[in-house]
């Protein structure tokens, strides 16, 4: 039975298919209805309505909706209507579309990066020693001639099987040691945990339970959160899960989010990050068969933003001169004080950040791939949201976040979409036509990352587009789309989505392309770095493994320096985590790499602007830097 309303001013929203309904005051968009009810709309510009991605059909009752030009007027009268810009005014039934729902599971990067099992890398660089760990003791029973009291009993024994000068126990684990020694027969497992130089005593159980010990790895990304569950004894990946960041729905950026948080408070953000994190890890120990309770540590790593989102603290420094955080190496904590549910006496520790807009994802993705011991010169790019910079070799290193904006995630292009199934991922351009591979080779429903990549840089390669990227109305697949040129690589029909690539679609893909190659430029001219000098480029990222090198140099994404080498890297962050968790000579190591890296701003270089609106051309204004794309397209002068 559905419930009554308990006021006038209360109206119910139903929405179908889920069957789901919900009371809200008069009013409210059906956008902030569709998050209360826990329906998972897409909502990439934080309800301002700028994206066009809410579109929802009200089948009954009365909504007023803000005029758009995200709707043409044939779906207009089908009901259409943007979520965030529709105001309830009566009780109404609205249908969620397929393609205005955001899905909640996320391709799972179940090895965190292809080249190296983290596991391994733990167990052939740093010895594999975890933060927290088990150890079954059988102590003494104590006697007249050693009648030392039971904390230090416990204590000394201890000692002698780990290194643990400074060794502490709460009150709550003391005030339970004598029933439980006398009552084990003085046969028990205690459970470490490192905490900065000191070792936390943080439970003790009756008998032999050192097997049961486990860690959760994540990678709190700004949209994507990713889990992995590790055996702290073994160092193997039990299981992997992922969804997409519940926070999307506050703003597909970090600096729309932070003004949420100001605005409608930091709990809310809070809240749908650490329940993102709390359903995952459901899932895991589950499907392992794990006990909740042996879960003992969770280790994050992420952006300084969303590091301060998990852990509660005020984010709105960051976005203000001079951009500092609330703690960028914050100490490890309860888990349970912000929420995380695994062990009551559980711990959750950060990987440590470098800057204001350069956080513990990179550290983590430094100290996955070594490179804090790299001989000669290296580019490190994590493209994501914001795309982090990191120039250097073993003996400097220097960081800048580029705020590339969410393009090459799949949103902010008209179709763009997360590499789920029917995802367009790969495109080439062929004299035959254009052909395409989707995810699960199923209908095509979008364009992910890698095949907007590949989608911009083909159009250029083929003529479609110029080097300013205005596309050429007179060539076939070129279409007049919602009043203005797009092509279209998929028509509508058998199953499958048109798909199209608008000119304010190639537009936003050059501005986040542009962001990145200038923060690289500048970064070298300001260590006075040639470029040929760079041997090795790395390409971090939840897609970058299925980046095409040639795309992304002919787009002007990645320098075009002949004689270096491009690796892609995938999830380093997840990687980095899992590293820091099984290891703390690792995690020690990341805190050292964290105040090593220079913080550059970007904000503060006076000719930042110039090198953003060269990099705007493809592949760039100054043709000498991309001469293998000059020699294979057969460019003319630059412009």
């Amino acid at each position: 039975m559905e419930p009554e309303l308990t006021g006038t001013n209360l109206v119910r929203v139903t929405f179908r298919p889920d069957g789901k309904a919900v009371e809200v005051e008069r009013g409210e968009t059906l956008l902030s209805a569709a998050q209360a009810a826990g329906i998972p709309l897409v909502s990439i510009c934080g309800g301002e309505g700028i994206c066009g991605r809410c579109r929802v059909i009200v089948r009954g009752g009365k909504v007023e909706a803000a005029p758009t030009l995200h709707l043409s007027r044939e779906e207009i009268k089908k009901g259409y209507v943007l979520a965030c810009q529709a105001r309830v005014l009566s009780d109404v039934e609205v249908e969620v579309p397929p393609e205005s729902r955001e899905g909640a599971a996320a391709a799972v990067d179940r090895d965190a990066r292809g080249f190296l099992a983290p596991e391994a890398e733990a167990r052939d660089t740093f010895a594999r020693e975890p933060l927290v760990r088990k150890l079954y003791l059988e102590l003494p029973p104590p006697t007249l001639e050693d009648n030392t009291g039971d904390q230090e009993r416990l204590f000394r024994e201890v000692r002698r099987r780990a290194e643990a000068p400074i060794l502490q126990a709460g009150l709550k684990v003391l005030r339970g040691l004598p029933p439980l020694l006398r009552g084990a027969g003085w046969r028990v497992t205690v459970t470490l945990a490192q905490r900065g130089g000191t070792v936390e005593l943080l439970q003790a159980e009756p008998g032999d339970r050192a097997r049961e010990a486990y860690g959760v790895a994540v990678d709190v990304g700004t949209s994507t959160v990713v889990t992995h569950l590790m055996d702290l004894r073994t160092g193997k990946t039990l299981g992997a899960e992922a969804r997409y960041n519940s926070q999307r729905a506050f703003g597909e950026e970090v600096t729309r989010r932070i003004i949420a948080a100001e605005r409608e408070g930091l709990e809310k953000l809070q809240g749908a990050v650490v329940e993102d994190i709390n359903g995952l890890i459901a899932l895991l120990i589950e499907q392992a068969e794990v006990k909740l309770q042996d879960v003992l540590a969770v280790m994050c790593a992420g952006n300084t933003a969303m590091t301060h989102f998990l852990l509660g603290l005020p984010p709105g420094t960051l976005r203000k001169s001079p951009y500092v955080a609330a703690a960028l190496a914050p100490p490890p904590v309860r888990a349970a004080e912000v929420g995380i549910r695994i062990n009551p006496r559980g711990l959750l520790y950060v990987v440590p950040g470098i800057g204001g807009w350069v956080g513990g994802d990179v550290t983590a993705g430094l100290l996955a791939t070594g490179l804090f011991r790299a001989t000669e010169p290296f580019l490190f790019i994590d493209i994501g949201t914001n795309g982090e910079v990191v120039l250097g070799d073993g003996d400097w290193m220097v960081a800048a976040s580029a705020s590339a904006g969410p393009a090459f995630e799949g949103a902010g292009v008209t179709c763009g979409m997360r590499a789920a199934r029917g995802a367009i991922h790969r495109v080439e351009f062929a004299s035959g036509g254009v052909r395409y591979w989707t995810v699960g080779d199923e209908p095509p429903r979008g364009l992910c990352g890698s095949g907007i990549i590949d989608t911009v840089a083909g159009l250029f390669r083929a003529g479609y587009i110029d080097r300013s990227g205005r596309l050429d109305p007179d060539r076939p697949g070129v279409v007049e789309w919602h009043g203005e040129l797009a092509f279209r690589l998929v028509p509508e029909g058998e199953g499958a989505r048109e798909v199209v690539v608008t000119q304010r679609d190639i537009e936003n893909v050059l501005r986040a392309k542009a962001a990145i190659y200038a923060a690289v430029s500048i970064l070298l001219r300001e260590m006075g770095l040639e470029p040929e000098r760079i041997k090795q480029i790395y390409i971090a990222g939840a897609f970058g493994s299925h980046i095409d090198p040639e795309n992304a140099v002919a787009l002007g994404l990645v320098p075009d320096l002949p004689g270096a080498e491009i690796t892609f890297v995938g999830n380093t962050s997840l990687a980095g985590a899992k590293l820091c968790l099984l290891s703390k000579d690792a995690f020690a190591e990341a805190e050292r790499l964290a105040r090593r890296v220079t913080y550059y701003d970007l904000i503060n270089c006076p000719y930042y602007y110039e090198e953003f609106m060269a990099a705007k051309f493809l592949p760039h204004t100054d043709l000498s830097r991309f001469p293998t794309v000059v020699k294979t397209l057969r460019l003319g002068e630059p412009v």
